[in-house]
């Protein structure tokens, strides 16, 4: 049972969230609650959840890019926006979220996004992952002196569009530990950190025929 809290100072957003999670067996609604400072902290200063979904303006005429960063550090963080702007799904990503999607997403696409980012990967709906690769700068185009296999591409790919390591083993008809070696060459090659790097890394680098498995919880 994965808990879930919700923060969005808009009442109806709160309340529509909290009764679709009343619909799904395997989630549970913990908080909902109008800012981050009123989700519930447990005495060693950790929240009470183990996802939380919040809204990238929650009360505040500037992204709440700071309070994104508290959230992520102890708890994946699934960030919701009414903005198209693809710099603030970047700045929420760099942040430590662990993943974006647009407020006017359907049902499947949350539940989505909250089981993914529960599992430790990123989650990034199509819709803003083409809009952020627009915004990227140089997108396609593999850093001076560093080049991707095929296989890197295909690792990378199902790395960022959700999937684990195992899974993307298996996809590949390989062994974890070759799928492990893939993704450290990647992050090495690109000087790549946290998960979300790797998911907007895809974005740029990852050549299209590859980059369909971004769309697998879309």
């Amino acid at each position: 049972m994965l808990r879930v809290a919700i923060v969005d100072d808009q009442p109806i957003v709160r309340r529509g969230l909290s009764a679709l999670l009343e619909l799904v067996p395997d989630l549970t609604l913990v908080a909902a609650v109008a800012a981050p400072e009123r989700l519930p902290w447990t005495g060693t200063g950790r929240i009470t959840a183990d996802v939380v979904v919040s809204d990238l303006f929650p009360a505040t005429a500037r992204p709440a890019v700071d309070a994104i960063r508290r959230m992520a550090q102890h708890v994946p963080v699934l960030v919701t926006s009414s903005s198209p702007d693809p710099l603030h799904a970047l700045a929420a990503a760099h942040a430590g979220a662990g993943g974006y999607i647009m407020k006017n997403a359907d049902e499947e696409t949350y539940l989505a996004g909250i089981r993914t980012v529960a599992a430790g990967t990123f989650y990034m709906s199509r819709q803003l992952a083409d809009l952020v690769q627009e915004a990227l700068p140089n997108s396609g185009a593999v850093p001076r002196g560093a080049t991707l296999s095929m296989r890197e591409q295909q690792a990378l790919a199902y790395i960022a569009g959700g999937l684990t390591h195992q899974e993307a083993a298996a996809r590949m008809g390989v062994s974890k530990a070759t799928l492990d070696t893939y993704v450290t060459r990647v992050r090495t090659k690109l000087q790549l950190g946290n998960k979300a790097e790797l998911a907007l890394a895809a974005l740029r680098y990852v050549d299209p025929q590859h980059r369909v498995v971004l769309d697998r919880a879309s």
